[in-house]
């Protein structure tokens, strides 16, 4: 009997362990929740500002009254941040998934042998070594062939490309391996050829999977910070090519953030950016549930 006591109060004690640990985790995720929204409403509950002006395209948040200022129109920055997500996403949603078919079923045996460090040391690499060699490498070579001051868009998408790319092919990997062999027999058994296979069968087995990927890398490069922050140029116009200055939402808040003072419209408008960025990170969590659900059915 007392061992069966024994076992049954430890039982106990894990189980209150984990359910603190779980409302921890809860309590805290909540917390964060209502401060950065309760922070991002506020200067439009104390009608410092409107949406209207929020949604401009006028940034200028020192400009005197003579000036017609300030402004604090946030949608350059917002469509800043989606381009450089979506133009790393083009370039490197491809070459992640073309990597992770090519280490299970072009080369299985040594593919992933070579690419599998590769990878994790990508993965281990800290931020801002990767805006230190955009600002070193990249950003000299944009300007010496497309012209311009190099820092820009263009150079933002390059160093995000790579910093994604670890994410996409390590998930897409996971989804490829995850489709039964049994399947492969099949196909091959009928006469299909192996390209036939992979692309016709694997691959459309896991798109959930590769999309599920491709999302997440949307996730990180939508909220990076310090490697964008130092080759975009952080300018608060809009580009009108991809060698021109541009913002994000990340760059302006980080940047902006320690030389405002609390409680003033400058201070609480960069907490409504924060909030943007929020909501729409949550919508990119989101859409990997709704992927993932469907895979499950």
């Amino acid at each position: 009997m007392k061992p069966m006591r024994k076992m049954l109060i430890i039982e106990k004690q894990g189980k209150i362990i984990t359910l603190v640990c779980a409302w921890v985790l809860i309590v805290t995720l909540f917390s964060l929740l209502y401060f950065i929204t309760s922070k991002g409403i506020s200067p439009f509950v104390n009608n410092q500002i409107t949406l209207a002006e929020f949604f401009s395209f006028e940034w200028g948040p020192t400009a005197s009254a003579e000036q017609g200022g300030p402004f604090y129109g946030a949608m350059a920055f917002i469509l800043g941040s989606l381009a450089v997500t979506l133009g790393a996403t083009v370039v490197s949603a491809p070459l992640g998934i073309g990597a992770a078919i090519f280490m299970t079923e072009i080369a299985p045996d040594w593919g992933k042998k070579i690419l599998q460090p590769v990878i994790e040391m990508l993965v281990g690499i800290p931020s801002v070594v990767y805006g230190f060699i955009g600002l070193t490498v990249i950003v000299p070579v944009i300007r010496e062939t497309a012209g311009g001051l190099g820092f820009g868009l263009l150079a933002g998408i390059i160093v995000l490309s790579i910093m994604i790319l670890p994410t996409i092919i390590s998930v897409g990997v996971d989804a490829i391996q995850a489709i039964p062999r049994q399947i492969r027999e099949g196909s091959y058994a009928l006469g299909a050829t192996r390209w036939q296979t992979v692309s016709r069968l694997v691959v459309r087995a896991a798109i959930p999977g590769l999309m599920t990927g491709v999302v997440l890398g949307m996730a990180r490069a939508f909220g990076e910070a310090l490697a964008v922050q130092m080759v975009i140029g952080n300018s608060p116009n809009l580009p009108a090519s991809f060698i021109e200055p541009i913002s994000t939402l990340t760059s302006v808040i980080t940047l902006n953030m320690g030389n405002t003072v609390q409680g003033t419209t400058y201070n609480n408008v960069l907490w409504s950016m924060a909030l943007i960025l929020l909501l729409i990170t949550m919508l990119f969590i989101f859409l990997i549930r709704f992927i993932t659900r469907r895979r499950e059915y």
